[in-house]
């Protein structure tokens, strides 16, 4: 069972409990953010340590400008000396793109589609919609489709020999085992082919087959259509009729972008009014190069998720994990302002009770 299937089942299990896909995507980000909460507090408190140490780390800076390989020599042990890696604000980045990049595909995916594609949440019509897309019919006997499409099959066929009929036999390469024979236009009969060698059969099985269903699903549309296959040959042919379809835009899945930018414009400018230093000396450069990434990323990534297809059910979690992203960034920020301010305390009652002693001996 690979990463794929595994998201989709954590996400039917988690669907059968609570009732809907949509709530079932918020949940598992919860459940993902709560997992990564101890390093987002350690990020945090490696920004935090970043901008106390900022004004010393300029001073080496400016130091040794004129000799780079002395500066980062100086800089390593500066770190060292303090207990602070640079880079360690970074893993949850690096961490959090795989999760991105395994539910894109998961929501992406014919099972998804299949099991859960159509479905509705709040405002959102479907959760596999991009925000660009041609609204197929699934299971109509029709593929809705434009000039270009692709198509790909399900991973499992259900084939009829003379005397049984097998379930769930496996397809190798499903992506790669479907192909359109002849031309293909629009509102025309479109005509597939698959080679008997993608189905996992033993060579005597293969020869008897007489045909096979196997769910087809258009990849810019997403419509899926269970289509009988007969056997020609040395393969599997069918035709299936279609309808010209044009692509309509999605102002559901408009509005979880720009909520989405939001969420992130909000994230940014919260972290940097929390982790600027209380006596203001921080880094102008650094200070001015965060101000332009808090306007213009949001922007940047709007204007990327309209060129790029990004499902809505993904939009989703992206939302839910910057409102978790937030929250998390006052509560964290608040627990180490607290942790500074009992040891500013203790320190200074420390040097209050070395005073009175010092007096004493006097």
């Amino acid at each position: 069972m690979d990463f794929t299937t595994l998201t989709i089942e954590a996400l039917k299990a988690i669907a059968s409990i609570v009732g809907s896909y949509g709530l079932a995507i918020i949940l598992l980000t919860v459940v993902i953010r709560l997992a990564m909460w101890p390093l987002n507090v350690s990020q945090q408190r490696s920004m935090k340590m970043m901008q106390s140490l900022q004004p010393k780390i300029k001073a080496i800076q400016d130091r040794y400008k004129s000799d780079p390989q002395k500066m980062q020599q100086k800089l390593m042990e500066f770190y060292k000396e303090h207990k602070f890696n640079p880079m360690g604000g970074c893993l949850p980045l690096l961490i959090q793109l795989p999760i991105f990049i395994l539910l894109y595909s998961a929501l992406m995916s014919p099972q998804f589609i299949q099991i859960a594609g159509d479905a509705s949440f709040g405002f959102l019509g479907r959760l596999d919609t991009t925000l660009r897309a041609t609204a197929g019919r699934s299971y109509d006997g029709t593929f809705g489709v434009s000039q270009g499409d692709t198509f790909t099959i399900g991973k499992t066929a259900k084939v009829y020999l003379p005397n049984e009929t097998l379930d769930n036999v496996k397809v190798k390469n499903p992506a790669k085992a479907i192909e359109i024979q002849g031309e293909f236009k629009p509102g025309e009969t479109v005509d597939f082919k698959i080679d008997l060698d993608h189905l996992d059969l033993k060579f005597a099985q293969l020869d008897q087959i007489e045909k096979a269903e196997i769910a087809v699903t258009d990849m810019s549309n997403k419509e899926i259509e269970n289509i009988t296959f007969t056997k020609e040959g040395s393969v599997l042919a069918a035709s299936v009729p279609t309808t010209a379809a044009s692509r309509a835009f999605h102002w559901d899945v408009f509005i979880l972008i720009a909520l989405f930018a939001l969420t992130m414009f909000a994230s940014q400018k919260i972290m940097m009014a929390t982790n600027k230093p209380k006596d203001g000396a921080a880094d102008p450069t650094q200070e001015a190069i965060q101000k332009s990434m808090g306007t213009f990323m949001p922007i940047m990534i709007i204007g990327t998720f309209v060129i790029i297809p990004i499902p809505a059910g993904v939009l989703l979690y992206l939302v839910t994990s910057n409102i978790i992203q937030i929250l998390q960034t006052v509560i964290v920020n608040k627990q180490i302002d607290a942790e500074q301010a009992r040891t500013e305390v203790l320190a200074s009652d420390s040097d209050v009770a070395g005073a009175k002693q010092i007096k004493s001996k006097e």
